[in-house]
């Protein structure tokens, strides 16, 4: 192999390299950005509902939070919203799951998770391993049945 062909080699090569690195990049900020997004969504959702709960003293039907839903900016991003409202009474503690969304991010920052707003307003990012035995004590028989149909 003479010097032209090994300086062609190379510089094929470092672009090959440096475009990997630059898709990489591309597809972590991208699911930075649907992450804080679908947060942000989050929080907007819980400060309505919060809102509706202290003005009426309960928490706000399906049909009330689908409609906040569709007006949120960044909503789309945050993908199918499972909301509990039905099924929390007024005995249950601040810290209960009230609405979560699962998230499956491809990137080597996030992995998959659940964004889940609890009772109080609070949002914050579980993994899946974390969530589920959660949600599992929290769930009633009933609402198990219901969620399978």
């Amino acid at each position: 192999m003479n010097r032209r062909q090994k300086v062609i080699l190379i510089k094929f090569v470092s672009v090959i390299i440096a475009t990997a690195v630059a898709v990489i990049a591309m597809i972590n900020f991208k699911d930075w950005v649907n992450h804080s997004e679908s947060m942000r969504a989050m929080e907007h959702l819980g400060k309505m509902v919060l809102q509706y709960r202290k003005e009426n003293g309960s928490l706000p039907p399906d049909s009330f939070v689908d409609g906040i839903r569709e007006n949120l900016e960044g909503s789309p991003r945050m993908g199918a919203l499972y909301y509990r409202g039905q099924w929390i009474n007024f005995e249950c503690p601040p810290h209960e799951i009230l609405a979560y969304t699962y998230r499956n991010y491809h990137s080597l920052i996030l992995s998959e998770g659940y964004i889940v707003l609890r009772l109080d307003g609070r949002v914050e990012w579980m993994s899946k391993k974390n969530f589920e035995p959660l949600l599992g004590k929290q769930q009633s028989p009933m609402e198990i049945q219901m969620q399978q149909k």
